[in-house]
C-alpha cells in the first residue's frame, strides 16, 4: 500500500494536518506533489539508489518530499534543522546527496550551505525563496503529477553516532521491491502491536527528521490514516489537538510526559481524551514514577519499545505487562537477546552486561567499516549491539541500566560527549575536559562540562560563560553545556582512560541512572 491507492479511494481525506495552522494536505494533493518531486528528481538524473537530503522544519509539504524520494527508490537523509552549517555540511557531503530540499524555517542555514555544497546540483526551497535555490513554483510545480515509470521503494539513511568522531549514516540495502509491493517493516510492526488502521488519527508531536516520527507517520500514510503534525510541542496544544481531531494514536518521548504531568490538575481534566487508544513511547528511558502517573491518568494505553535507527532488533511492552515488570523495556519480538561481559562471554538472567541482538544485522555505518565491525560481537558476527548495558530477567524481560557510550539523552535527543569535548579542548584555557549528562527534572539529562584548566586561578562565572559561548560558535545549541564545573584534575588512568563514572556518580548519587 502507498498514498496513491488512498488518493483514488478517498482523494479528499486528510493525509496531513498541521496542528497550529490547520493547513491540510489531502491524499490527492500528497499523491500529486510526491509524484512531482519524483519526476523532478528523475529529470535531474537521480536514479534508483541515488542520495538526496532534506532539512526542513515541520512543514505541510514535508511528507510530499519524503514520499517523492521514497517512490523514486532513493536513499534519503533527513537532516536536523537545529544543526550548525558545519555540522549539516558534513552530513550532506558524507551521504553524497545530489539534491537538497529546504524550507522557510531553515532558510538562513540553507543559504550558508549553498556555497559549501557545490556537488549538490539541485537545491530547492519548498516554501519561500533564498539565494542559490530554486522555488517550488519554478522547479516542482511544472512537473507532471503522474507517477514515474520506474517506481521503486527507497530507504531512509539517517545519522547515528557513538562517542567518537562524526555522526555516521545507518545504511540498509534497498528493499528491492516495486513501490507499494508489500507492507514496510514499520507498517507491519505498527499494525501488529499498536493497531494502526485506515481510520486512525495519529498525532506526531516531535520533529519529523527523527527516525520514529518519520517512519511511523509514513506507516500511517501507507494505511490511509491522518497524521496531525505539531510544529512544536506544547502540553496544552497537545491535549487540545487530541480533543479537536479525535486522535487515536500518538508517539512521544518521556520529557513530554513530564511536561504534561506538570500541568495544573484543572487543565489536565478539561480535555476530552477518550478517543486516545495508544500512546507509544521510546527514544529515552522513562522514569518509573512518571510512567506510572501517565498510566494512572490515561489508563493502560502506553506502549514502550526499545530499538534503534540500525533496526537490528525490537523489544516492546504494553501497560499491563509493564505493571508486572516495572522498568522493563519489553521482550524481543523478532530477534534473540544476548547479554555479554566485556570479553564477550554470555551472561545469565539478572547479570548485567552489553546487550546484543541476534537475527538482523544487515546494516552498516556509511563510510565507517570500523564502527560497523565494533557493533558486532567478537565471536558471533550475527549478533549486534546498540551499545546499551542491561540485564534480562526470567521470562525474557529486558531492563536497560546504562549506556556503554556514555551518550547523553536530553528530552529524547541524543547528544554525543566526544563531539563537545573535541571543541572545548581547543580552548586555550582548557587542559582537559569531560562532558557528561547530569540530572534534569524535565529533560531527564542535561549537558555538563567538567574542566581541568591550565591555570586553575582563572576559574569562575566569566570563564564558564566563555566556554559555553565557545561551544555555541561551533555546535548546535542543544549540544552545548548548560553549565561548567572546574576541577583541579580529572580522574584519568595512567593509560589515559578517563573514568567518567567517577564524575557522573557525584551528580547521580541520589538518583538511579
Amino acid at each position: 500500500m502507498h498514498p496513491g491507492v488512498h488518493a483514488v479511494q478517498g482523494p479528499g481525506r486528510p493525509a496531513v494536518v498541521m496542528g497550529a495552522t490547520g493547513d491540510t494536505i489531502s491524499y490527492r494533493r500528497l499523491e500529486d506533489e510526491s509524484n512531482q518531486i519524483a519526476q523532478l528528481l528523475r529529470s535531474r538524473g537521480l536514479g534508483i539508489g541515488s542520495a538526496v537530503a532534506l532539512c526542513m522544519e515541520n512543514d505541510a509539504r514535508y511528507h510530499s518530499v519524503l514520499w517523492g524520494m521514497q517512490r523514486a527508490g532513493l536513499y534519503f537523509t533527513a537532516v536536523s534543522s537545529r544543526l550548525t552549517a558545519g555540522e549539516a555540511t558534513y552530513i550532506l557531503r558524507d551521504c553524497e546527496a545530489r539534491a537538497y530540499f529546504a524550507s522557510e524555517g531553515t532558510r538562513d542555514l540553507s543559504i550558508e550551505l549553498a556555497a559549501a555544497l557545490p556537488d549538490v546540483t539541485s537545491r530547492i526551497m519548498v516554501r519561500g525563496s533564498a539565494p542559490g535555490y530554486e522555488t517550488w513554483d519554478s522547479a516542482v510545480a511544472p512537473q507532471p503529477t503522474t507517477p514515474i515509470e520506474d517506481e521503486w521503494e527507497g530507504a531512509a539513511m539517517l545519522y547515528s553516532s557513538g562517542t567518537t568522531g562524526r555522526p555516521k549514516g545507518v545504511r540498509h540495502p534497498l528493499p528491492g521491491l516495486g513501490f507499494g509491493a508489500r507492507p514496510s517493516r514499520i507498517q507491519e510492526r505498527a499494525t501488529t502491536y499498536y493497531g494502526f488502521r485506515p481510520d486512525m488519527v495519529y498525532l506526531s508531536p516531535a520533529p519529523l527528521y527523527h527516525a520514529a516520527p518519520l517512519y511511523y507517520s509514513m506507516a500511517v500514510h501507507r494505511l490511509g490514516g491522518t497524521v496531525v503534525v505539531m510544529e512544536h510541542f506544547d502540553p496544552i496544544d497537545f491535549l487540545t489537538l487530541v480533543e479537536r481531531y479525535g486522535v487515536t494514536h500518538t508517539q512521544m518521548v518521556p520529557t513530554m510526559f513530564v511536561r504534561l504531568l506538570k500541568l495544573p490538575a484543572a487543565d489536565r481534566r478539561r480535555f476530552d481524551l477518550s478517543s486516545l487508544e495508544v500512546a507509544i513511547h521510546a527514544a529515552a528511558p522513562c522514569p518509573v514514577e512518571v510512567k506510572q502517573q501517565m498510566i494512572d491518568w490515561w489508563g493502560p494505553i502506553l506502549h514502550e519499545y526499545y530499538a534503534g535507527t540500525e533496526a537490528n532488533g525490537f523489544c516492546s511492552i504494553d501497560s499491563h505487562e509493564w505493571l508486572e515488570h516495572r522498568g522493563s523495556v519489553g521482550r524481543a519480538k523478532n530477534v534473540t537477546i544476548h547479554v555479554c561481559a566485556d570479553d564477550g562471554t554470555e551472561l545469565g538472567p539478572g547479570e548485567q552486561g552489553l546487550v546484543y541482538f541476534e537475527g538482523a544485522t544487515n546494516f552498516e555505518y556509511h563510510n565507517d567499516p570500523a564502527k560497523t565491525a565494533a557493533a558486532r560481537h567478537p565471536e558471533h558476527p550475527a549478533w549486534s549491539t546498540l551499545g546499551d548495558i542491561g540485564y534480562v530477567e526470567e521470562g525474557g524481560w529486558l531492563h536497560l541500566t546504562d549506556r556503554q557510550s556514555n551518550m547523553i539523552i536530553a528530552g529524547g535527543v541524543n547528544i554525543y560527549p566526544q563531539e563537545v569535548e573535541d571543541v572545548l579542548v581547543l580552548h586555550p584555557e582548557v587542559a582537559d575536559v569531560a562532558v557528561i549528562g547530569v540530572p534534569h527534572p524535565d529533560f531527564g539529562e542535561e549537558v555538563k562540562a567538567v574542566v581541568q584548566l591550565v591555570d586553575q586561578t582563572t576559574a569562575g562565572p566569566a570563564l564558564e560563560q566563555a566556554l559555553i559561548d565557545h561551544c555555541r560558535a561551533s555546535l548546535a545549541s542543544f549540544k552545548c553545556p548548560r553549565s561548567v564545573d572546574f576541577e583541579p584534575e580529572l580522574p584519568r588512568h595512567a593509560t589515559g582512560k578517563l573514568y567518567k563514572r567517577l564524575l557522573k556518580d557525584r551528580y547521580w548519587r541520589d538518583r538511579a541512572i
